[in-house]
């Protein structure tokens, strides 16, 4: 058998998968009342929200600790992860605070920056990618002193890309796990089982929380929880995957961590050719046209999580075959992609008109819109 399949390796991955799952599970009832406690409760006041009543958030909290319990238990932690896990913590600090007593959009920017220059300092940085113009100058881009802001570029992306997309019950907490397990795949395939174990943590973490976020939910993750996720996805994909060099090394990030990057980057360009400030929340985020196009919750999160896994099935196909058959596979997601935005239609543009006549309304509780960082 392949060493890195030996039942024995691969033995703290499964553990930390496991052991973060149940910290996490059932670490979110405490959690829920240390919320109450704090006033972390999140009041719908505007109609972006998809929520009817007062739900408690701070959610995050237990994926955070759930994981961080099983990094240090099944993981040696050298310089880079010290310096991930220090910037979580900065990151997690600030969800608390924000999920109680919201910030201004400036101060969470700064300490977002703070957090990943952090990291930077402890060595996770991008320091060199396949050039992915390959007839134009050598095989690798060497960013040289322009590494520390690219890097920084990159993580506060990510962070609140994730943080963006946290607008419908379990949907950023189903797209991380979808994300975190594709990363857990193509450790498992590189031989990478430091970086596996760190991965399978997330993932467990991710999954424990999920029986109380989807919909209806009991509890949101919050700031705490979609800026911790969007922040570990974005250190440990600079670690795990952009540090790969060979000509995979540049797109398969981007392709795992496509839809939020997508949502967003999708987002900033229509306000700013409307003439808005891009940092303006509004209520046009990729779930929120699904939901107008008649879908429920429900629906729109199933759809979102398809959307997610083809692209995660697509790096993992660049990692063992190539660019040939992910030509296919990506030919496959815009075929999807069209059918659910142009083909599917329903009914009526609520979300209840998908209810059979008569079926009593079920409340669509959901995770509350972000501010815009």
């Amino acid at each position: 058998m392949n060493e890195m399949f030996d039942r024995t390796s691969v033995l703290p991955v499964i553990l930390a998968l496991g052991v973060s799952m149940l910290l996490s599970f059932g670490l979110t009832p405490l959690v829920k009342r240390l919320a109450y406690k704090i006033g972390a409760v999140d009041v719908p006041k505007d109609r972006r929200r998809m929520h009817s009543h007062p739900i408690p958030r701070l959610g995050g909290l237990a994926i955070f600790v759930g994981f961080v319990i099983t990094v240090l238990l099944f993981a040696q932690p050298d310089r880079q992860l010290r310096g991930i896990l220090l910037g979580a913590c900065l990151i997690v600090a600030v969800g608390v605070v924000d999920d109680s007593h919201p910030l201004g959009a400036g101060i969470k920017f700064i300490l977002q920056i703070v957090a990943a220059l952090i990291a930077v300092w402890h060595g996770v940085v991008i320091q060199m990618i396949s050039n992915p113009l390959p007839f134009i100058g050598g095989p690798y881009w060497d960013f040289g002193i322009m590494a520390v802001p690219i890097t920084v570029i990159w993580i506060v992306a990510v962070t609140n890309s994730v943080n963006l997309i946290d607008g419908l019950d379990g949907l950023a907490d189903g797209v991380s796990t979808i994300a975190a397990l594709t990363m857990l795949i193509i450790a498992l395939l590189m031989g990478d089982l430091k970086m596996a174990v760190i991965c399978a943590a997330l993932v467990g973490a991710c999954v424990g929380f999920i029986p109380y976020n989807r919909n209806p939910a009991k509890i949101f993750m919050g700031d705490t929880g979609a800026t911790f996720l969007g922040y570990m996805l974005a250190t440990v994909s600079v670690t795990g995957l952009f540090k790969l060099y060979a000509m995979i090394s540049f797109i398969v990030p981007f392709i795992i961590l496509g839809f939020p990057i997508y949502d967003t980057a999708s987002a900033f360009t229509r306000r700013i050719l409307k003439g808005q400030n891009p940092m303006t929340a509004d209520r046009s985020h990729t779930h929120h046209k699904l939901i107008d196009m008649g879908m429920n919750q429900k629906q729109a999160v199933a759809t979102l999580y398809l959307i997610a896994g083809v692209l995660g099935l697509c790096a993992v196909m660049i990692v063992t075959t190539g660019y040939v058959k992910v030509i296919l596979s990506v030919a496959a997601l815009v075929g999807t992609a069209y059918t659910v935005t142009h083909i599917v239609r329903y009914p009526h543009d609520h979300p209840k008109a998908a209810q059979e006549p008569g079926e009593p309304e079920e409340p669509e509780d959901s995770e509350s819109e972000k501010k815009e960082i």
